[in-house]
């Protein structure tokens, strides 16, 4: 398995802006999918993001056109750039690496993935 970190998490304003990062030493890194998904206090995890090996981005409708999800190879590291934050955006947020084979239809199904991170808070306050 790839141990995986969550950085970034905080408070924004509504309509403002956070920058989730998700790094790992593992060699392997660039070799995986990395999704990211939330959970907020009460409710299923559910997924928001994830990112290719190839670098093909993909959204859950929630976040569609708002938030996006990028990856630095030479740095194994993935980023989760959100913007124009609502007040249904916070929760805790994970990263974790897609076991493969990675299918497009299937993506968004957290038991496709291993490697969960630890997590990091997102709070949207005014």
């Amino acid at each position: 398995q790839v141990q995986l970190v969550e950085s970034g998490g905080g408070t924004a304003h509504p309509g403002g802006s956070l920058k989730l990062a998700c790094t790992t030493s593992a060699s392997n890194f660039r070799e995986r999918a990395i999704g990211w998904f939330r959970q907020a206090p009460g409710k299923e995890r559910k997924a928001v993001s994830c990112i290719s090996k190839n670098d093909n981005p993909y959204y859950t409708d929630p976040v569609k056109g708002r938030f996006t999800n990028s990856r630095d190879n030479t740095k194994n590291t993935v980023y989760l750039q959100m913007n124009n934050l609502r007040p249904e955006d916070p929760a805790v947020y994970f990263c974790a690496a897609h076991k493969g084979p990675f299918y497009v239809i299937d993506w968004y199904e957290a038991p496709k993935y291993d490697s969960w991170g630890q997590g990091t808070q997102v709070t949207v306050s005014s």
